[in-house]
């Protein structure tokens, strides 16, 4: 079925393309927080990082819909530089850039808590060490901060790699048009689609199972390739 591979090469665009941003950004911004020693400005820019993991996604996917809307800012900002308007919700092209970008946002925050909880367990000699053999705030991150939470990092990585197969559901719905199914329909939108509303629940059933097949690979293969090259691993 056509419309099943270009779900399925959908699914993996999307979500390989969102891990590739969205992990590296994380870890960095985990690493930025625990640098601010005023632990007033500390919770303060972790509690307005936090917030967009608490909103409804209904919500969420109205205030994406109003900020790239042909009246909203972001076409009211191109219009006042002397471009023409563009239709972002309703373009094919445009449905990937917009679901990583406020994907990443709402996320941000919240992805953090791990990693600094990690951090907490960093042996805080270690950090007077590497200040004796003259280590900056930098290098002390890259030496000693990292290697200390690497446990973390790859049981996330590993994490992450196995739900690569399932994107976000409630986000995609939410967003998409028939006029973006070219790059917008994933695996669980096909499935809704052909299970709920149309009723087709065998093939919808057959989709699931494969989707929940390669992600078991996914989990297995990152997990061993995890275990020989850092010695980590979930188990």
């Amino acid at each position: 079925d056509p419309s099943f591979w270009n779900a399925f090469r959908n699914t993996l665009t999307l979500s390989i393309t969102y891990l590739i941003f969205r992990f590296p950004i994380t870890l960095t911004f985990a690493l930025l927080l625990n640098e601010i020693r005023n632990l007033k400005w500390k919770k303060f820019v972790q509690t307005v990082s936090y917030l967009p993991h608490f909103i409804s996604m209904v919500i969420i996917a109205g205030m994406i819909k109003e900020v790239v809307s042909l009246t909203g800012p972001i076409n009211t900002m191109i219009e006042s530089l002397g471009g023409e308007k563009i239709s972002f919700i309703q373009e094919a092209s445009w449905f990937p850039p917009i679901y990583i970008i406020s994907g990443i946002w709402q996320g941000l925050g919240w992805g953090t808590i791990l990693y600094l909880a990690a951090m907490t367990g960093i042996n805080m000699e270690l950090y007077e060490a590497a200040k004796v053999d003259g280590a900056n705030r930098f290098k002390q991150a890259i030496h000693v901060t990292i290697p200390g939470i690497m446990p973390t990092i790859v049981t996330l990585l590993i994490l992450d790699i196995g739900g690569i197969m399932g994107s976000n559901f409630e986000k995609i719905i939410l967003l998409y048009l028939p006029s973006t199914y070219e790059t917008a329909d994933v695996i669980s939108t096909l499935v809704y689609r052909m299970g709920i509303s149309g009723g087709n629940f065998s093939y919808a059933t057959a989709v699931g199972l494969f989707e929940g097949v390669v992600g078991l690979i996914l989990v297995v293969t990152a997990n061993l390739v995890s275990r020989k090259v850092t010695e980590a691993s979930l188990w």
